[in-house]
């Protein structure tokens, strides 16, 4: 089993972040046409159209089996769209698998970390920054440190991945995911079942993500967090996108209320 050598604590500085304002628009990182994704008979993403720019945060939102899960999958390449395009600077990535998609710069995060059992914290991200990033010796070394640096994790670098509790495996499914050097990142709830104290050691650490550019998509049921990050907020309700803007914009969108309620609402 490999450890890092000697007891290993952050070195990065703490940061008090502004309140968050947006970033500049930048050119389109990901662009997704009339993306169908069926299971038989069952439409789950219905003709979704979705432009990513480069160093966006975006958020996504919408009742329970609005497809956005199965939305997320079909951008990370582990479901296979139905129908549709998609590309990722200027690449036709829509028959790509996950993998290969990694390696160009698009990750995901799952609602359930799923960590290698029986590997420790440090082997863990090193999986994915030899395999996903194809960093090796020094370079992968480093690139494993800092990303678990980012992420709080240093100080449990020599864990056993399975021994940690629901906020650090969360973290740790960050930096695996940090570790491949991504330009997209794309988190599926990773504030689920986190107190609001936990939650925002999260936000903390993916505000600074998007600070250093990455493209940011987020699915996340608590709002009020997901509203820390996110410059533009999407609602799905029905495999379908019906509404997309400024986050205040679409959160008093009737359409959006009723899916959320079921009917109007003050």
């Amino acid at each position: 089993m490999m450890a890092i050598v000697g007891e290993i604590g952050s070195t990065r500085q703490a940061e008090v972040l502004p309140p968050f304002a947006g970033l500049p628009s930048g050119p389109f990182i990901v662009s997704a046409a009339k993306i169908v994704k069926r299971f038989g008979a069952l439409t789950v993403v219905d003709h979704v159209d979705l432009s990513l720019r480069a160093g966006q945060a975006v958020g996504i939102v919408g009742p329970n089996g609005a497809g956005k899960t199965t939305l997320l999958g079909v951008l990370a390449g582990a479901l296979a769209a139905s129908a549709g395009k998609l590309t990722f600077l200027d690449v036709d990535v829509t028959d790509m698998p996950a993998a290969d998609r990694c390696r160009l710069g698009i990750i995901r995060t799952h609602q359930v970390p799923r960590p290698f059992a029986g590997m420790t914290v440090f082997e863990n991200v090193l999986v994915a920054t030899t395999n996903g990033g194809r960093l090796t010796g020094s370079a992968a070394y480093q690139c494993c440190v800092d990303s678990l640096d980012l992420c709080g994790m240093l100080r449990v670098a020599n864990r056993r991945a399975e021994t940690l509790g629901l906020l650090d495996r969360k973290r740790l499914e960050l930096a695996r995911a940090l570790a491949t050097n991504p330009s997209v990142l794309l988190l599926d709830e990773i504030g689920g079942g986190l107190t609001d104290a936990e939650a925002a050691e999260l936000v903390a650490a993916i505000r600074l993500l998007v600070k250093k550019g990455i493209t940011i998509v987020w699915i996340e049921h608590m709002v009020h967090i997901l509203l820390q990050v996110a410059e533009r907020l999407i609602c799905m309700d029905a495999g379908q996108v019906i509404a997309d803007g400024a986050p205040r914009e679409v959160l008093s969108n009737p359409a959006v209320v009723k899916a959320y309620l079921g009917g109007s609402a003050t």
